[in-house]
Order: C-alpha cells, then sequence, then structure tokens
C-alpha cells in the first residue's frame, strides 16, 4: 500500500522568504540610520542637519535606481540583481566604518547602502508579484513585512554594537551580515512561475496564444498613463514626511529627555507596528480593494504624524511610533499589487522601478530639510505639520485614479498582450 506524499509547498512561498530577507537585510540596516545620528555628530563636528543628509542621500539612490534595476530585473532575472545588491550593501556598510570625514560617509554609505539596496528591493518585490493574483496583497504584505521586522530589530542591535564596538565597528558587523545572510537568500529569488511548470498562486500554467510572457502594458505606456501619473504624484508628495521620522524620532525623543537606550526602541516600534501592518492589512486590502486601501493609508500617516507633534514622554511617543508603523507598513505592502492591478505584470518590475523614483525625491529632501529647519529653530514643529499636510494631499491624489474595470481586489480582468 502505497503511503501518499504530503503536498509539496507552493514555491512561490520560497519566494516571498527570499524577497523577505532581502528587505530585513537591506532596510533593517539603513533604518539603523537614528542610532548612528548623536555619535556622528560627535566625532565629525557636524551639525544635525547635514549628518541627516546622509540618510537622505541613500534613500535617494536606493529609490531612485530602481528605474534602471527593474528594467534590468524584467531582462536579466531579479536573482542576479538582488544578489549583487547584498554584496554592495555590506561592502558600503564596510566602507562607512572606515570614513575619516562625513564627506567619506556620504561616499560609502549614500552610495554602498544606496546601490544596494537599489538594486535588490524592485527585483526582489517584482518577483514575487508574478506568483501570486488572488492573494497578492496578502504576499506582498508578507514580502516586504522584512521591512519592519528589519525595523523591529535591526536598530536596537546596532545600539547594542555601537555601545560594545563604537559605531565603526557595528557599520563593520552590519555590512558581513548583510553580505553573508543577504546574498544566500538572494539565490532563492526566482521571477518564472512557468519555468517551474507553474502558475500563479500554485494553479496550472494557463497557455497564451503569444506563449508564456505575461500579459500588461509596455513600459512607456504604463508610465505616461493618467493612473501612473496620479500614483506617482501622491507618492512623491508622500514621501517628502514618511522618512522623517526613520531619522529624527530617535533624537527628537532624547532632545526630550527620553534616555538613548529607550529612545532607539521607538524605531522597533515602528517596526512593531510596519509587522503588523504589512502582514494583516495586505489581505485586507485584497478584500474591500486595493486602490481604496491605498488612500486610507495616506490618511492614516497623515493622523499618526499629527499624534506625533502632540507627543512627549516615551510612551506617547511609543502609541505615535506604532500607529504611524501600522500605516506605513500597509502602505508599502499594497503599492505593489496596485501597480500590478494597474498595468498588468509584463513590465511590473520596471513600472514600479520608476514609481519608485518618486520616493526617491521625497526621501532625499524630507529628512535632510527637517534636520535644516531643526538646527535652525531647534524645533521639530514645522516638519512634523509639513509632513501631516503632505500625507493628506497624497490622500486626496490617490483617491482621483479611476478604478474603471477594476473588480473589488483590484486585478484587471484582461490585462492587455504583451
Amino acid at each position: 500500500m502505497n503511503t501518499p506524499s504530503p503536498p509539496r509547498i507552493f514555491h512561490g512561498w520560497f519566494v516571498v522568504a527570499a524577497a523577505f530577507a532581502v528587505t530585513f537585510l537591506g532596510f533593517g540596516s539603513a533604518y539603523t540610520f537614528s542610532a548612528f545620528v548623536e555619535p556622528l555628530q560627535r566625532d565629525f563636528g557636524a551639525s544635525r542637519g547635514s549628518v541627516s543628509l546622509v540618510f537622505s542621500l541613500a534613500g535617494f539612490v536606493y529609490f531612485g535606481f530602481g528605474v534602471l534595476s527593474g528594467p534590468l530585473a524584467d531582462r536579466w532575472g531579479s536573482r542576479r540583481l538582488a544578489v549583487l545588491g547584498m554584496a554592495l550593501l555590506g561592502a558600503g556598510l564596510a566602507l562607512a566604518s572606515m570614513a575619516g570625514s562625513i564627506v567619506g560617509v556620504y561616499a560609502a554609505y549614500g552610495l554602498g547602502v544606496g546601490l544596494g539596496i537599489g538594486c535588490a528591493y524592485v527585483p526582489a518585490i517584482g518577483a514575487v508579484q508574478h506568483w501570486f493574483v488572488r492573494r497578492r496583497g496578502f504576499a506582498s504584505g508578507l514580502a516586504v513585512s522584512g521591512i519592519g521586522v528589519g525595523t523591529l530589530v535591526m536598530p536596537p542591535l546596532a545600539a547594542h554594537l555601537i555601545g560594545m564596538l563604537g559605531w565603526r565597528g557595528a557599520y563593520l558587523v552590519l555590512g558581513a551580515l548583510a553580505a553573508t545572510a543577504g546574498i544566500g537568500m538572494a539565490l532563492l529569488l526566482d521571477g518564472d512561475p512557468a519555468a517551474r511548470g507553474l502558475g500563479p498562486d500554485g494553479d496550472p500554467p494557463r497557455r497564451h496564444a503569444q506563449g508564456s510572457r505575461p500579459g500588461g502594458m509596455p513600459l512607456r505606456e504604463a508610465v505616461t498613463s493618467r493612473p501612473f501619473v496620479t500614483l506617482y504624484a501622491a507618492c512623491l508628495i508622500s514621501s517628502f514626511g514618511v522618512f522623517v521620522p526613520f531619522v529624527h524620532l530617535v533624537p527628537y525623543a532624547v532632545d526630550g529627555g527620553v534616555p538613548p537606550a529607550s529612545a532607539v526602541l521607538l524605531l522597533g516600534v515602528i517596526g512593531a507596528g510596519s509587522t503588523a501592518g504589512r502582514f494583516f492589512l495586505g489581505g485586507l486590502a485584497d478584500r474591500i480593494g486595493r486602490q481604496p486601501f491605498l488612500v486610507a493609508m495616506f490618511v492614516g500617516m497623515a493622523l499618526a504624524l499629527a499624534i506625533w507633534g502632540l507627543s512627549a514622554g516615551f510612551w506617547a511617543l511609543a502609541v505615535f511610533a506604532l500607529l504611524f508603523g501600522v500605516f506605513y507598513g500597509g502602505w508599502v505592502a499594497v503599492m505593489p499589487a496596485v501597480v500590478m492591478d494597474h498595468f498588468g505584470g509584463r513590465n511590473i518590475s520596471g513600472i514600479i522601478g520608476v514609481l519608485y523614483t518618486s520616493v526617491a525625491f521625497g526621501t532625499l529632501v524630507g529628512p535632510s530639510v527637517a534636520g535644516f529647519a531643526f538646527d535652525a529653530s531647534h524645533s521639530y514643529a514645522l516638519p512634523i505639520l509639513a509632513s501631516v499636510g503632505a500625507n493628506l494631499a497624497a490622500a486626496a491624489i490617490a483617491a482621483s485614479v479611476s478604478k474603471a474595470g477594476l473588480p473589488p481586489g483590484g486585478e484587471r480582468a484582461s490585462p492587455r498582450a504583451g
């Protein structure tokens, strides 16, 4: 009597796990930066604005580079780009540990970390989109929840390493971790279910008249369409405020009398909320509609940032951090799925890459301007108020995106053939 073999795990979940690891190590390493602000200011005699510019430059590069890494992933495959990205990330952190001036940190951290995440992030999340349709929001949420878990785990780890080894030793250890573990997990990325005889969600592969190439808009047509331009504007405006807490929440808390060790934990609270938002809200978006869900995330981030402006003390700031993390996580989780809904899978990584140049400009401007505003006024009131307004404006813009032809989950019934 033959014993039936247990069902195999759908390979798409291994791709999700690989993308989770890439985002965990990439963004987890980047979002430790708030723990490094004070020692960098002290050692280099730099202002808060000039130190904040390190993160802003890295963010500009890693979000902006997606415009190249996305199309390259569509052509060469996600695995190659992600492996290169993890190697560059490790090298950038290691070189930052050897910098002799703040300009050296700009070059090593800004370019190394920026190019590393830029090479890996968009290809990793783009690969996930090909493996799911019905559960795309949930799968995307799981993949990018690595950012939330990384934000939860990595800043306290960095603070501990700084206390033991100094900021230079901490960057060296983080670089080694990113390179070894990141490259190993990136090797699991795969963006072609048909090559394994599979279809999305584990269904049998569908046969198309023009072969197995995914349907969807050409890149040029997609990025010149009204839905894309509207999404681009919403993300651009929102990003002016979204990344301010990742740089300035810890200094804000320390300025308010919170001990540095406790202040760093606030980034972990953002990470915990972000993880919950990505994990739970991605599946909710599949049920209620991903486009209106996106609008709700912009509104939620605005309300959370308003709470920040009224908060003092660790516990009040922890409430802000948790709520902000939930809505931020939901935003990041649903955005790739919204793009796939509107434009199909043919050039998904390329389209996401172009869209994320909007986030690049917002990241370049927001945290650094907030730092220079603090240097001028010794207050974060104006940057926080501007961040609230930016996200409310983004919600209004995103609400204008046409939903014609999109069923409740958002997937187009008949994407254009490739």
